[in-house]
């Protein structure tokens, strides 16, 4: 054989042989790349659920403090109407208080009329429905006399009131 030919078989076995070494390289690679695509799934999983687990945490938090306002408004808005409603039943029993007289007070009113009544009374029968005025423009204040009855002082200045 001649010098190329065993040239050119060497160089065929030697290529032969890179050959095989990329193809064992290259399944190697495959391998670890499958075992590292792998392990890299399972941490992003292992992430993300953690993420998730805090964010449910999170949500849970937001959502326990709104739960707390809403039950701080309810209790606030329970004491502004209970306020509200006490003020507006007590203004008007102290105004009633105030203004309404008592059951003495009512009696005391009821004897000083009857008492009026019986004065009036009195002078009615003795003629004391008299008729008095403002007269003139100064508005002095002026009676109506009889006329038909006689005058009585000194100087005849008494005239009798007439009364009805």
């Amino acid at each position: 054989m001649d010098d190329t030919t065993m040239k050119l078989g060497l160089l065929m076995e030697a290529a032969q042989a890179h050959q095989k070494a990329a193809e064992s390289t290259l399944k190697k690679l495959k391998a670890t790349s499958n075992d590292l695509a792998g392990i890299v799934r399972d941490e992003v999983r292992h992430v993300v659920i953690e993420e998730f687990q805090l964010l449910a945490a999170d949500s849970k938090r937001a959502s326990d403090a709104l739960h707390e306002v809403q039950r701080a408004a309810n209790v606030r808005a329970l004491v502004w109407s209970v306020g509200i409603t006490t003020l507006c039943t007590a203004i008007p029993l102290v105004l009633t208080c105030l203004i309404i007289p008592s059951r003495s007070e009512i009696s005391a009113l009821r004897a000083k009329h009857d008492e009026l009544a019986t004065k009036i009374a009195s002078l009615e029968q003795r003629g004391g429905r008299i008729d008095l005025r403002r007269c003139g423009d100064s508005a002095r204040l002026c009676v109506r006399v009889d006329r038909k009855a006689p005058t009585y002082g000194d100087q005849s200045d008494y005239l009798v009131v007439r009364g009805y």
